[in-house]
């Protein structure tokens, strides 16, 4: 317990902010924070825990031991964002690395990051946070942590603060999918989720992989090596037949499981299936926040919009801005989750909305109850019409910004947080339009180069003038890669695997 004589007499000038986790959202939070007026001044505090031993989040690598593990990180993995854009905008990547660069070199970066801006000082590793709670008498945020390597039923130490910034990713439970006889496979080990995945191996002549984001598509590349047969469940793909590689829909039922058979939504089934993978995402966590602040269900359809804040798995409601819990049991601007988002720009998100909470940490009034009411009635309504009446396929959409939403999303932020930040020097540059349009074409093409060998080629000395001018050789070297896409599907099929 905190002593209230001591507590009573503390600076209240001085506000101290939790920030859970660092991974690229944490970190980026940090960073933000670093920049302000307040911390300069020595007048803002910042604290992140981090459990595992070192900071970079899911970039970190780990065998698949835990249960879930701690990343679902897989040894080929590469960014599916060229680097350019997914950048932090205040660091680049180095200059001459591969545009879709692997995993380690995406953590090194992270590494440097922290180190530019000396935010490691704040960070305390090895640290779990078992609870955080509100206390009404004090008007702070309890939060408990111990050591993450004696176990969660460990003694806690308890510290208080005035902003918990949640920033501990949504990549680590995994999602297993409601179809009926998917149990029976699972029970057998028939089924693994991707979480569990790391590398190509031999698990059986036919593989059926589900999901169709981007580590289900590189699973069921990789698995075409090692296997006879991949059957790849995408839902809403066409049936078809390519080789060795068999691209199905929507699975509707796991059915006989000995026969291994698969039945999908065209009514069509497979059967001598010897194995499973699931890339069907994860869940958002937040085992430390008690159920008297969080629940854990679908919210009741609005209006209204409910009192209680609610985690459906799916996405985190009701937030003003989609990070500040609209509710009146604490104060809306004490608490805040970033990159909750998906289909985004992470990086370059985490540091626009970190602006956004610090403004509203220290303006409170700044958010209008009423006014994010409205908009997360409207923001309700479009939905319904999009996707229709079921509250489980609105959750699944409520964090999904798609393309300009996302641009329009961040210059809606920084209009808010105001200042310099309102000017038009602020804004989405349109080159993140120009390459988000083309990203699919860009990293298809980038991945002949690599296959050929010229990736390397390709990017020696790209970035060296730095600044701006670095900025415009990545975008002139996409924007070439972009080209020779267009020029390949243009030739003759007899010349597109020699045009460089």
């Amino acid at each position: 317990m905190v002593d209230p004589i001591i507590e009573s007499e503390r600076d209240s000038t001085v506000k101290d902010i939790c920030v859970i986790g660092t991974g690229p959202s944490g970190l980026g939070a940090l960073k933000i924070i670093a920049d302000s007026p307040q911390y300069k001044a020595g007048l803002w505090r910042p604290v992140a825990f981090e459990a595992r031993e070192e900071i970079g989040g899911v970039w970190v690598p780990a065998p698949p031991t835990d249960n879930p593990p701690l990343t679902p990180l897989y040894d080929s993995l590469t960014t599916n964002l060229p680097h350019p854009l997914m950048a932090y905008p205040s660091f680049p990547f180095p200059p001459s690395t591969l545009l879709y660069p692997p995993a380690s070199t995406v953590l090194k970066y992270l590494q440097s990051y922290a180190s530019h801006f000396d935010i490691n000082q704040h960070i305390r590793v090895n640290t779990s946070v078992r609870s955080v709670d509100w206390d009404k008498e004090l008007s702070r945020w309890r939060v408990r942590t111990s050591p993450t390597s004696s176990g969660a039923d460990a003694p806690t130490g308890e510290s208080l603060f005035d902003l918990v910034v949640v920033a501990n990713g949504h990549y680590r439970v995994p999602r297993y999918p409601d179809i009926p006889g998917l149990d029976a496979w699972l029970a057998i080990g028939k089924t693994s989720h991707a979480a569990w995945y790391r590398h190509a191996r031999d698990i059986g002549d036919t593989i059926l992989v589900v999901g169709g984001g981007p580590s289900g598509l590189d699973i069921a590349d990789e698995m075409l090596a090692v296997s006879r047969t991949v059957v790849h469940s995408i839902p809403g793909t066409k049936r078809a037949d390519r080789g060795s590689l068999k691209l199905r829909g929507r699975i509707t039922e796991f059915a006989d499981v000995t026969e291994g058979r698969v039945v999908f939504e065209d009514g069509t089934s497979e059967s001598g299936i010897d194995h499973c993978i699931l890339a069907t995402g994860y869940e958002h966590s937040l085992p430390f926040l008690p159920g008297t602040l969080l629940q854990q269900s679908l919210p009741p359809p609005i209006p209204p919009i409910p009192e209680t804040l609610y985690n459906s798995t799916y996405h985190i409601f009701p937030l003003a801005k989609q990070m500040f819990p609209l509710v009146t049991s604490f104060p809306t601007s004490s608490l805040a989750f970033v990159v909750l988002q998906y289909r985004i720009i992470p990086f370059a998100l985490v540091e626009t909305q970190m602006r956004a909470v610090l403004k509203a940490f220290a303006v409170p009034e700044s958010i209008d109850p009423a006014n994010e009411a409205v908009d997360i009635v409207s923001r309700y309504e479009e939905l319904r019409k999009q996707v229709g009446d079921d509250e489980r396929v609105i959750a699944r959409a409520w964090h999904k910004l798609e393309g300009e939403e996302q641009f329009q999303y961040q210059d809606e932020l920084h209009k808010y947080v105001g200042g310099e930040y309102a000017g038009p020097e602020w804004k989405v540059p349109d080159w993140y339009r120009e390459v988000w349009e083309y990203k699919f074409k860009l990293r298809d093409e980038w991945k002949e180069l690599v296959r050929i060998g010229e990736a390397e080629r390709w990017v020696q000395g790209v970035g060296e003038a730095g600044g701006a001018e670095g900025t415009k050789e990545w975008l002139e070297l996409m924007r070439r890669v972009i080209r020779r896409a267009e020029d390949r599907q243009a030739a003759p099929s007899s010349q597109r695997g020699a045009k460089l």
